[in-house]
């Protein structure tokens, strides 16, 4: 029996399928490796995960259903891991139909997939986003929620695959869960999120963007507090035909300058700093209320902001002298 990891060579997806070798399954890994950041960092992930014997990598594009659907059946998974997606808030504002390819029409071929394996499929986990919340002043946020007005792209094709999950787990009998992320950072991670973009122009001397002149928050969630819980989830057998939907966060905003405060602790170096307006797409806080997932998985995270950059920075002042492991 083997889990399948979509998205494997992808920040989420490289530590949740190290952490499913290290417990000794076998690992089917598909990507698609796009350009979207540097393919350098996502091949440097997947020569971590290859040392393994376990691992099997295909290089498939989600959108292509046939493909995806002819490796799914030929390996038959008792569990699929479904992380791969197109990222990030802004990048849809330019590159729309990314997202309708990778977001929609791929999270469409892996549903028809779990379709077609039927009763030997115990269980499909996807990701989700906070993102799908929007803008909204009235916090924690809440699975109960609504989740109508999606200040994004990015966050209404999150949205669309949470609904086409439930009306294919009502249909068809499958067993699934989303999870909706909150902003997770840490070591091996995106190029395109804040902290590393702040990170990599500190370590240059050069200033940092900083949106909304400062006024955000954002539910800072450190990957070993995300891949644990994560691998709780996916051990389960739900029954059939059961749809759920989780938050997954640090559950403790932090506010922006306080988080530029402890990276310049971690890096050593003070930041310079050039305020800008909010931008499209962005939101002013995100904060997980994950009561039901620890109500659920015993869900509890237990790194903090200044511990979880300290280790961030750590890895990558050796991921940028070529001595990242």
């Amino acid at each position: 029996m083997s889990v399948l990891v979509t998205g494997a060579a992808g920040f989420i997806g490289f530590h949740a399928a190290r952490a499913l070798l290290e417990a000794g399954e076998r690992v089917v890994g598909l990507d698609n490796l796009n350009a979207y950041y540097d393919p350098v960092l996502k091949k440097a992930r997947l020569a971590q995960l290859s040392a393994c014997p376990d691992f099997l990598f295909e290089a498939v594009d989600l959108a292509d259903h046939d493909a995806v659907l002819d490796l799914v059946l030929s390996e038959a998974p008792s569990r699929i891991l479904h992380l791969g997606a197109q990222a990030g808030v802004r990048y849809s504002l330019e590159h729309p139909f990314a997202y309708a390819q990778s977001n929609l029409v791929g999270h469409l071929s892996v549903l028809e997939a779990a379709r077609a394996l039927g009763e030997r499929l115990d269980h499909l986990v996807y990701a989700s986003s906070s993102s799908v919340y929007g803008e909204r002043s009235a916090v924690p946020f809440n699975e109960t929620d609504c989740a109508g007005t999606p200040a994004s792209l990015y966050a209404a094709t999150k949205r669309a695959d949470e609904l086409m999950s439930s009306a294919y787990s009502s249909l068809y009998g499958i067993p699934a869960t989303g999870l909706r992320f909150f902003t997770v950072y840490g070591p091996w991670g995106r190029p395109d999120m804040a902290y590393w973009l702040f990170a990599e122009r500190m370590l240059e001397g050069r200033p940092i963007e900083v949106f909304n002149n400062g006024d955000m928050e954002r539910d800072f969630t450190y990957i070993d507090d995300v891949v644990e819980p994560l691998d709780r989830v996916l051990k389960d057998n739900p029954e059939r035909g059961r749809h759920a939907v989780y938050n997954i966060g640090g559950s403790s905003p932090v506010r922006l300058m306080d988080m530029i405060e402890a990276l310049e602790r971690a890096i050593g170096v003070k930041a310079e700093k050039v305020m800008l307006p909010m931008q499209p797409g962005d939101v002013t806080r995100t904060y997980a209320d994950t009561s039901r997932l620890q109500a659920d998985y015993g869900y509890e995270p237990k790194v903090g902001l200044d511990e979880g950059l300290a280790l961030f920075a750590r890895w990558f002042r050796a991921w940028r002298d070529g001595k990242a492991g």
